[in-house]
Protein backbone atom coordinates (compact mmCIF):
# COMPACT_ATOMS: atom_id res chain seq x y z
CA UNK A 1 0.00 0.00 0.00
CA UNK A 2 1.19 3.47 -0.83
CA UNK A 3 1.61 6.10 1.94
CA UNK A 4 0.02 9.28 0.77
CA UNK A 5 1.48 12.18 0.57
CA UNK A 6 0.68 15.86 -0.12
CA UNK A 7 -0.43 16.43 -3.97
CA UNK A 8 2.16 19.25 -4.43
CA UNK A 9 4.87 16.72 -3.49
CA UNK A 10 3.34 14.04 -5.40
CA UNK A 11 2.98 16.45 -8.27
CA UNK A 12 6.86 17.57 -8.45
CA UNK A 13 8.31 14.60 -7.79
CA UNK A 14 6.60 13.18 -11.24
CA UNK A 15 6.70 16.09 -13.19
CA UNK A 16 9.19 17.27 -12.35
CA UNK A 17 9.04 20.63 -10.71
CA UNK A 18 9.61 22.80 -7.69
CA UNK A 19 7.44 22.24 -5.16
CA UNK A 20 6.35 25.91 -5.29
CA UNK A 21 6.04 25.19 -9.19
CA UNK A 22 3.90 22.50 -8.11
CA UNK A 23 1.73 24.71 -5.46
CA UNK A 24 1.34 27.05 -8.58
CA UNK A 25 0.16 24.67 -11.15
CA UNK A 26 -2.56 23.08 -8.00
CA UNK A 27 -3.59 26.80 -6.86
CA UNK A 28 -4.39 27.97 -9.84
CA UNK A 29 -7.38 24.86 -11.04
CA UNK A 30 -4.89 22.98 -13.40
CA UNK A 31 -4.24 19.70 -11.46
CA UNK A 32 -7.18 17.05 -11.21
CA UNK A 33 -6.87 13.65 -9.19
CA UNK A 34 -9.48 11.40 -10.72
CA UNK A 35 -10.96 14.00 -13.16
CA UNK A 36 -11.85 16.29 -10.54
CA UNK A 37 -10.06 19.36 -10.15
CA UNK A 38 -8.34 19.94 -7.12
CA UNK A 39 -6.95 22.90 -5.67
CA UNK A 40 -5.60 22.88 -2.39
CA UNK A 41 -1.79 21.27 -1.98
CA UNK A 42 -1.98 19.73 1.02
CA UNK A 43 -4.63 17.37 -0.65
CA UNK A 44 -3.78 13.67 0.20
CA UNK A 45 -2.80 11.61 -2.91
CA UNK A 46 -1.48 7.80 -2.86
CA UNK A 47 -2.78 5.41 -6.03
CA UNK A 48 -4.93 8.01 -7.56
CA UNK A 49 -4.11 9.33 -11.10
CA UNK A 50 -3.13 12.95 -11.11
CA UNK A 51 -3.47 14.91 -14.15
CA UNK A 52 -2.15 17.88 -15.15
CA UNK A 53 -4.16 20.08 -17.89
CA UNK A 54 -2.33 20.70 -20.74
CA UNK A 55 -2.76 24.61 -21.22
CA UNK A 56 -1.47 24.87 -17.54
CA UNK A 57 0.43 28.51 -16.26
CA UNK A 58 3.16 28.59 -14.11
CA UNK A 59 1.32 31.99 -12.53
CA UNK A 60 0.17 33.26 -9.29
CA UNK A 61 -3.55 33.45 -8.34
CA UNK A 62 -4.56 37.13 -9.44
CA UNK A 63 -6.69 38.78 -6.93
CA UNK A 64 -10.34 39.60 -8.45
CA UNK A 65 -13.15 41.52 -8.08
CA UNK A 66 -16.39 40.51 -8.30
CA UNK A 67 -19.95 42.41 -9.06
CA UNK A 68 -22.82 41.22 -7.10
CA UNK A 69 -26.63 41.95 -7.97
CA UNK A 70 -27.65 42.02 -4.18
CA UNK A 71 -31.47 40.46 -3.82
CA UNK A 72 -33.96 43.01 -1.77
CA UNK A 73 -34.03 40.09 0.89
CA UNK A 74 -30.48 40.01 1.42
CA UNK A 75 -28.39 41.12 4.40
CA UNK A 76 -24.75 42.04 3.42
CA UNK A 77 -22.24 40.58 5.81
CA UNK A 78 -20.49 43.94 6.11
CA UNK A 79 -20.00 43.48 10.19
CA UNK A 80 -17.37 40.20 8.79
CA UNK A 81 -15.70 42.27 6.08
CA UNK A 82 -13.62 38.93 5.33
CA UNK A 83 -16.00 36.38 5.03
CA UNK A 84 -17.79 35.65 2.21
CA UNK A 85 -21.16 36.29 1.43
CA UNK A 86 -23.39 33.07 1.37
CA UNK A 87 -24.87 33.78 -2.26
CA UNK A 88 -21.43 34.27 -4.21
CA UNK A 89 -20.38 30.84 -5.28
CA UNK A 90 -19.91 29.22 -8.34
CA UNK A 91 -23.65 28.12 -8.69
CA UNK A 92 -24.93 31.88 -8.79
CA UNK A 93 -22.33 32.95 -11.98
CA UNK A 94 -23.96 34.83 -14.02
CA UNK A 95 -24.22 32.85 -17.18
CA UNK A 96 -23.38 36.40 -19.03
CA UNK A 97 -20.01 35.97 -17.73
CA UNK A 98 -17.89 37.08 -20.72
CA UNK A 99 -14.88 37.76 -18.17
CA UNK A 100 -12.81 34.52 -19.29
CA UNK A 101 -11.51 34.46 -15.72
CA UNK A 102 -10.74 30.82 -14.74
CA UNK A 103 -12.82 30.53 -11.69
CA UNK A 104 -11.33 29.03 -8.61
CA UNK A 105 -12.13 28.40 -4.96
CA UNK A 106 -9.72 30.90 -3.91
CA UNK A 107 -11.81 33.10 -5.97
CA UNK A 108 -14.72 33.10 -2.90
CA UNK A 109 -12.32 33.71 0.19
CA UNK A 110 -10.96 36.80 1.81
CA UNK A 111 -13.75 39.49 0.21
CA UNK A 112 -13.82 42.63 1.34
CA UNK A 113 -17.25 44.37 0.61
CA UNK A 114 -16.86 47.84 -0.44
CA UNK A 115 -19.54 50.57 -0.94
CA UNK A 116 -22.43 49.14 1.26
CA UNK A 117 -26.57 49.88 0.57
CA UNK A 118 -28.53 50.38 3.52
CA UNK A 119 -31.06 47.87 4.42
CA UNK A 120 -34.19 47.30 2.13
CA UNK A 121 -31.65 48.31 -0.79
CA UNK A 122 -31.19 45.74 -3.58
CA UNK A 123 -28.57 46.17 -6.67
CA UNK A 124 -24.97 46.45 -7.45
CA UNK A 125 -22.36 45.42 -4.80
CA UNK A 126 -18.74 44.92 -5.35
CA UNK A 127 -16.82 42.39 -3.21
CA UNK A 128 -12.77 42.57 -3.91
CA UNK A 129 -9.53 40.82 -2.81
CA UNK A 130 -7.88 44.08 -4.77
CA UNK A 131 -6.34 46.03 -2.20
CA UNK A 132 -6.21 48.72 -4.86
CA UNK A 133 -10.07 48.42 -5.83
CA UNK A 134 -10.88 48.69 -1.96
CA UNK A 135 -9.01 51.96 -1.88
CA UNK A 136 -10.04 53.53 -4.88
CA UNK A 137 -14.12 53.06 -3.57
CA UNK A 138 -13.06 54.54 0.15
CA UNK A 139 -11.12 57.44 -0.80
CA UNK A 140 -13.55 58.96 -4.06
CA UNK A 141 -16.19 57.63 -2.26
CA UNK A 142 -17.60 61.30 -2.08
CA UNK A 143 -16.54 61.97 -5.59
CA UNK A 144 -17.36 59.09 -7.46
CA UNK A 145 -21.05 59.29 -9.02
CA UNK A 146 -23.75 56.51 -8.10
CA UNK A 147 -26.93 55.94 -9.69
CA UNK A 148 -30.25 54.52 -7.75
CA UNK A 149 -33.85 53.91 -9.35
CA UNK A 150 -36.54 54.29 -6.62
CA UNK A 151 -39.76 52.92 -7.03
CA UNK A 152 -41.85 55.86 -5.62
CA UNK A 153 -45.62 56.48 -4.66
CA UNK A 154 -48.03 59.66 -3.96
CA UNK A 155 -48.08 62.78 -5.76
CA UNK A 156 -45.16 65.05 -6.75
CA UNK A 157 -45.37 68.72 -4.99
CA UNK A 158 -45.41 71.36 -7.94
CA UNK A 159 -41.57 71.84 -7.38
CA UNK A 160 -40.31 68.85 -6.04
CA UNK A 161 -38.24 67.70 -9.05
CA UNK A 162 -36.40 70.91 -9.33
CA UNK A 163 -35.99 70.57 -5.25
CA UNK A 164 -34.83 66.97 -5.83
CA UNK A 165 -32.30 68.14 -7.83
CA UNK A 166 -30.99 71.17 -5.79
CA UNK A 167 -32.23 72.81 -2.84
CA UNK A 168 -33.03 70.15 0.06
CA UNK A 169 -31.24 69.73 3.25
CA UNK A 170 -30.43 66.82 4.98
CA UNK A 171 -29.25 66.47 8.77
CA UNK A 172 -29.49 69.84 8.76
CA UNK A 173 -26.83 70.70 5.87
CA UNK A 174 -27.87 71.26 2.00
CA UNK A 175 -27.54 68.55 -0.28
CA UNK A 176 -24.97 68.60 -3.49
CA UNK A 177 -26.78 69.28 -6.42
CA UNK A 178 -27.24 65.96 -8.25
CA UNK A 179 -29.35 64.85 -11.18
CA UNK A 180 -32.74 63.37 -10.85
CA UNK A 181 -35.62 62.48 -13.61
CA UNK A 182 -38.71 60.34 -14.06
CA UNK A 183 -37.59 56.76 -15.47
CA UNK A 184 -41.57 56.26 -15.79
CA UNK A 185 -44.87 57.00 -14.13
CA UNK A 186 -43.60 55.48 -11.01
CA UNK A 187 -39.85 55.24 -11.44
CA UNK A 188 -37.27 58.36 -10.56
CA UNK A 189 -33.56 58.05 -10.93
CA UNK A 190 -30.74 59.70 -9.19
CA UNK A 191 -27.47 60.18 -10.08
CA UNK A 192 -25.44 61.60 -7.10
CA UNK A 193 -22.52 61.76 -5.36
CA UNK A 194 -21.50 61.11 -1.52
CA UNK A 195 -24.75 59.41 -1.08
CA UNK A 196 -25.64 58.82 2.53
CA UNK A 197 -28.06 56.08 4.14
CA UNK A 198 -31.47 57.59 4.33
CA UNK A 199 -30.62 60.60 1.95
CA UNK A 200 -33.21 59.28 -1.07
CA UNK A 201 -35.77 58.64 1.15
CA UNK A 202 -36.13 61.98 3.00
CA UNK A 203 -35.56 64.06 -0.33
CA UNK A 204 -38.51 62.38 -1.72
CA UNK A 205 -40.66 62.68 1.43
CA UNK A 206 -40.13 66.37 1.20
CA UNK A 207 -41.40 66.47 -1.97
CA UNK A 208 -44.30 64.86 -1.23
CA UNK A 209 -43.37 61.09 -2.54
CA UNK A 210 -42.46 57.80 -0.68
CA UNK A 211 -39.95 55.70 -1.51
CA UNK A 212 -41.52 52.01 -1.72
CA UNK A 213 -38.01 50.10 -2.98
CA UNK A 214 -34.35 51.48 -4.05
CA UNK A 215 -31.54 49.45 -6.62
CA UNK A 216 -28.37 50.49 -6.99
CA UNK A 217 -27.60 50.75 -10.98
CA UNK A 218 -24.27 51.91 -11.22
CA UNK A 219 -20.81 52.75 -9.06
CA UNK A 220 -18.70 55.15 -11.17
CA UNK A 221 -18.32 53.84 -14.31
CA UNK A 222 -19.46 50.25 -13.87
CA UNK A 223 -22.65 49.51 -14.24
CA UNK A 224 -24.67 46.13 -13.25
CA UNK A 225 -26.08 46.13 -16.36
CA UNK A 226 -28.01 42.54 -17.44
CA UNK A 227 -26.63 41.04 -14.33
CA UNK A 228 -29.48 39.32 -12.42
CA UNK A 229 -30.77 39.18 -8.69
CA UNK A 230 -28.69 37.07 -6.83
CA UNK A 231 -26.26 36.71 -9.59
CA UNK A 232 -22.37 38.01 -9.79
CA UNK A 233 -19.65 38.27 -12.52
CA UNK A 234 -16.10 38.89 -12.50
CA UNK A 235 -15.13 42.48 -12.92
CA UNK A 236 -12.94 42.54 -16.40
CA UNK A 237 -9.59 43.60 -16.90
CA UNK A 238 -10.08 46.71 -18.61
CA UNK A 239 -13.32 47.95 -16.19
CA UNK A 240 -12.64 50.59 -13.98
CA UNK A 241 -14.50 52.75 -11.43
Amino acid sequence: MTVPVRLAKYLASSLPCSRREAELYIEGGWVSVEGLVVEEPQFMVSQQQVTLHPDAQLTPVTPVTLLFNQPFDYTPADTAPLTNPVQINAATQSPDDCSGIHLLKRHFVKLTPCTPLERNTGGLRVFTQDWRVERKLKEDAQTMEQEYVAEVAGELSPEGLKLLNHGLKFNGKPLAPCKVSWQNETRLRFALKGVMPGQIAHACQAVGLQVLSLKRLRIGRISMGKLQPGQWRYLMPHERF
